[in-house]
C-alpha cells in the first residue's frame, strides 16, 4: 500500500504539475495576444495617432480586465479538457459507422457542449472590447406610442455570439476528427522555449486559416437558417426587431466588410487561445525525465527506470521512461554501466533483466498483433483452420527450440478468432469489449441484427448457403472483401456443416434489405486506417528498439560482466520475427501507401506515418547489432533461418 501512494504521488508529481505550469503560461500570454486584438479590432489605417491612444485607453478600462477575468476562467477549463481528453495512443476509427459513434458518443456530447458554451463567452468578451454596435444584446431603437423608449434585439451582438458557439461545436467536432488531443513525442529533443518559439508561426496560421473557414460556414449557416435563433430569443427576452435596419440573415446584410473582419479576427482570438493551450500542454507533457537507472533507498525504487517500464495504469509514464530509455542508451555513460551493473549482495543484473523483458515484451506483442491481423487479410475474412494453425505453431515452437530461444522466436497465435479492429486495439485501449472500441464491432447476437451483418462479421446462419466450406471460387469472388470476421463455430471448435446437407432456403430471403446493405458497406473496415491502428501506439516500439539495439552496441566494450550476452539470442531472434511480420505486412494491399498530407491544422497526423518509423527504426536496430560484432554473431546460438535473414545485414543487402 506504502508503495502504491509513493508512486501515485510521484505520478502526480510528474503529470499534474507539467499541465498546471502549461495552464499558468497559457494565462501569462493572455494580456499579450488579448492586446493584439485590441490593436486589430481598433485599427484605423488614417488616423494612427487616435487609433494608439484609443488602443491604450481601452487596455485599461474596466471592461476589458473584467473580460480577462473571464479568459483567464476559459483557459482554466481548456487546460482542464487536455488534461482530461489528452492521449498517447490515437483513436483511428476503421469504419464510417465507428467514427459517427465516436461524435455521437455522450462524453464527446458533453464536450462539445462545453466548448459551444466556452466560444460564446470569448466572442461575449470581443464584442464588448470591440465595442460600438457589438457592445450589449438590446439596444434602444425607437419610441412607442405613449412615448416610451424601446429595446431592439441587437443582432450583430447576437451574429457573434451564435458564431462563438459554432466555432466551439467546429473545434470540439475537429478535436475527434483530426486527432487534437493526441500527444505526439517529438523524435529530436528540443528545449521548451526553442519550440514554442519554432511552433509559434504554425499556431497563428492554423488559427487564422481555421478562423475563415469558419466564418465562411458559419455565415452560410446564418443566411440559411438565422432567423430561428433570432425569432426564439427575441420572443423570449421580449426584444423587438428594429425593421429599419438591414437583417444579416440576407445576402446584403452579410456582405458587410466590417461585420466579415470583426467576425474574422474574433474568430481567430478565439482559436488563438485554445491553441496556444494545447501546443503549451503537449510541449510540457513530453518533455524528456531522467529516471535514476537505481535508487539505493527501499522507498524510492518504484521511481526508478526498471519499475516505471513496467507501468500499467499510467501510459505517459511508460512512454516518458521508453523516452529515457532511448536517450540514455545513447549519450549516457554513466547510466549505462548502471544498467550493466549487478546487484550487491548477490551479483544478479536486475537492472539489464528487467529492461531487457519489458523491451522484449513489448516488441513480441507487436508481432502477435501483426501475424493476427495478417492471417485475417490472408483469408479473406475467414479465420485459418485449426489445423493450419496448428502446423504453424508447430513449426515455429520446433524451430526456436533447436535455437535455445523458444520465448522469444515463437510467434504464439491466440485461440479464439479476432476481430479487428478490436484486435488492433486489444493492447492499447483496453481490449474488444472497452468503451472506444464497441463502435467498431457489431452485436451480432442481437435479435435486430440482419444475416448480412451476420456475414459480414463471420457468423453465419446454419440455414443459409453460406454456412460451410464454399468450393466456388465465383461465390467466394462475391463475397465481400473483409479484414475480419469470425466464424461461431470455429471459436468453439466445432467442424463446419457441409453445404450439401443443408438445404437451400428461398431465394427471397438471401437477398439483404436496403437497410442492412447500408448498414454492411458502413462498417466495412478501411485499409489505410486498419493499417494505421495496428502502429498507434509503435512511438513506444521504436523507443524499445533504440534502446534494446544501443545497449547491444554498447554492451560489445562496456559490459564487463557479460550480462547482455545471455539474452543476446532471444533480442536477435525477437528482431527478425518482427522484421518478418513488418515486411509481410507491407505487401498487404494499402498497407504502403503514404497518407496525403492535410492543410494546415492542429490535429497531430504523426501517427500516419509510424509504421514507416518503425520499420525504419527495426532496421537501424539490427544493423546497429550486426555492424558492431560482425562475424561474432556466428557464435549466438540463433536458428539457422535467423542467421541467414541477420547474414543479409552483414553484407549490406537489406
Amino acid at each position: 500500500m506504502f508503495s502504491l501512494k509513493q508512486n501515485s504521488w510521484f505520478i502526480r508529481k510528474v503529470v499534474i504539475w507539467r499541465a498546471v505550469a502549461s495552464i499558468a503560461w497559457s494565462v501569462l500570454l493572455l494580456p499579450m495576444t488579448t492586446a493584439v486584438f485590441v490593436l486589430l479590432s481598433r485599427f484605423s489605417l488614417l488616423h494612427p495617432i487616435q487609433w494608439i491612444s484609443d488602443c491604450t485607453s481601452l487596455l485599461t478600462a474596466s471592461s476589458t480586465i473584467f473580460s480577462l477575468v473571464v479568459l483567464c476562467g476559459v483557459v482554466l477549463i481548456t487546460g482542464f479538457f487536455n488534461l482530461e481528453f489528452y492521449t498517447l495512443v490515437p483513436s483511428i476509427p476503421c469504419s464510417r459507422m465507428a467514427l459517427l459513434g465516436t461524435v455521437l458518443h455522450p462524453r464527446q456530447c458533453v464536450h462539445s457542449l462545453v466548448y459551444c458554451t466556452m466560444g460564446m463567452l470569448v466572442m461575449w468578451c470581443a464584442s464588448v472590447t470591440i465595442g460600438g454596435r457589438y457592445s450589449t444584446l438590446g439596444s434602444p431603437c425607437r419610441q412607442s406610442e405613449s412615448g416610451e423608449a424601446v429595446t431592439c434585439l441587437n443582432e450583430y451582438h447576437l451574429f457573434l455570439l451564435l458564431a462563438g458557439a459554432f466555432m466551439g461545436y467546429s473545434h470540439s467536432f475537429l478535436g475527434v476528427v483530426q486527432n487534437m488531443y493526441y500527444v505526439s513525442f517529438q523524435p529530436i529533443q528540443q528545449y521548451k522555449y526553442p519550440r514554442f518559439k519554432g511552433c509559434l508561426p504554425m499556431v497563428v496560421k492554423c488559427s487564422v486559416i481555421q478562423a475563415l473557414y469558419s466564418a465562411r460556414n458559419f455565415a452560410a449557416l446564418y443566411f440559411f437558417f438565422g432567423y430561428v435563433p433570432k425569432t426564439w430569443i427575441s420572443s423570449t427576452l421580449n426584444l423587438q426587431i428594429d425593421s429599419s435596419l438591414q437583417p444579416l440573415d440576407s445576402l446584403t446584410g452579410l456582405l458587410d466588410f466590417s461585420l466579415l473582419y470583426h467576425l474574422s479576427i474574433s474568430g481567430a482570438f478565439l482559436y488563438l487561445t485554445w491553441y496556444l493551450t494545447v501546443l503549451l500542454f503537449r510541449i510540457y507533457v513530453t518533455e524528456a525525465y531522467s529516471f535514476p537507472v537505481q535508487s539505493t533507498f527501499t522507498e524510492d525504487a518504484e521511481q526508478c527506470l526498471p519499475k516505471v517500464l513496467a507501468e500499467k495504469n499510467t501510459l505517459v509514464m511508460k512512454f516518458l521512461a521508453l523516452q529515457d530509455l532511448a536517450l540514455l542508451s545513447q549519450h549516457s555513460l554513466s547510466r549505462r554501466l548502471e544498467v550493466f551493473s549487478l546487484s550487491q549482495p548477490g551479483g544478479h543484473p536486475h537492472n539489464w533483466n528487467a529492461i531487457s523483458r519489458e523491451c522484449l515484451s513489448l516488441l513480441s506483442e507487436l508481432t502477435q498483433r501483426l501475424v493476427a491481423h495478417q492471417d485475417a487479410v490472408a483469408s479473406n475474412g475467414r479465420v485459418k483452420s485449426q489445423s493450419a494453425s496448428s502446423n504453424t505453431r508447430s513449426a515455429s515452437s520446433s524451430s526456436s527450440v533447436g535455437s535455445g530461444t523458444e520465448e522469444i522466436a515463437e510467434t504464439p497465435r491466440l485461440s479464439v478468432p479476432l476481430r479487428t479492429p478490436g484486435s488492433v486495439f486489444k493492447s492499447s485501449v483496453g481490449g474488444v469489449n472497452s468503451a472506444l472500441t464497441a463502435p467498431f464491432t457489431p452485436d451480432v447476437d442481437s435479435p435486430f441484427s440482419s444475416p448480412a451483418i451476420r456475414r459480414l462479421v463471420g457468423q453465419q446462419d446454419p440455414q443459409s448457403p453460406w454456412f460451410g466450406t464454399v468450393q466456388s471460387p465465383h461465390i467466394m469472388r462475391r463475397g465481400p472483401k473483409l479484414w475480419s470476421a469470425s466464424t461461431e463455430s470455429q471459436s468453439n471448435g466445432s467442424p463446419p456443416a457441409s453445404p450439401a446437407t443443408v438445404p437451400s432456403p428461398p431465394a427471397e430471403s438471401q437477398k439483404p434489405s436496403f437497410l442492412a446493405q447500408w448498414l454492411q458497406n458502413r462498417r466495412e473496415q478501411l485499409p489505410e486506417a486498419s493499417s494505421q491502428a495496428l502502429f498507434a501506439d509503435s512511438q513506444s516500439h521504436i523507443w524499445a528498439l533504440q534502446g534494446l539495439s544501443h545497449l547491444v552496441a554498447a554492451s560489445f566494450s562496456e559490459d564487463q560482466f557479460g550480462v547482455v550476452q545471455t539474452t543476446l539470442p532471444s533480442i536477435l531472434s525477437c528482431l527478425v520475427v518482427l522484421l518478418e511480420a513488418v515486411d509481410r505486412h507491407f505487401k498487404l494491399p494499402h498497407a504502403s501507401s503514404k497518407p496525403v498530407r492535410t492543410i494546415c491544422s492542429m490535429g497531430d497526423s504523426t501517427h500516419k506515418t509510424l509504421r514507416f518509423a518503425l520499420r525504419a527504426a527495426l532496421k537501424t536496430a539490427i544493423y546497429k547489432i550486426t555492424t558492431t560484432f560482425g562475424e561474432h554473431l556466428n557464435a549466438v546460438n540463433i536458428s539457422t533461418e535467423h542467421r541467414k535473414r541477420l547474414q543479409q545485414f552483414l553484407e549490406f543487402k537489406e
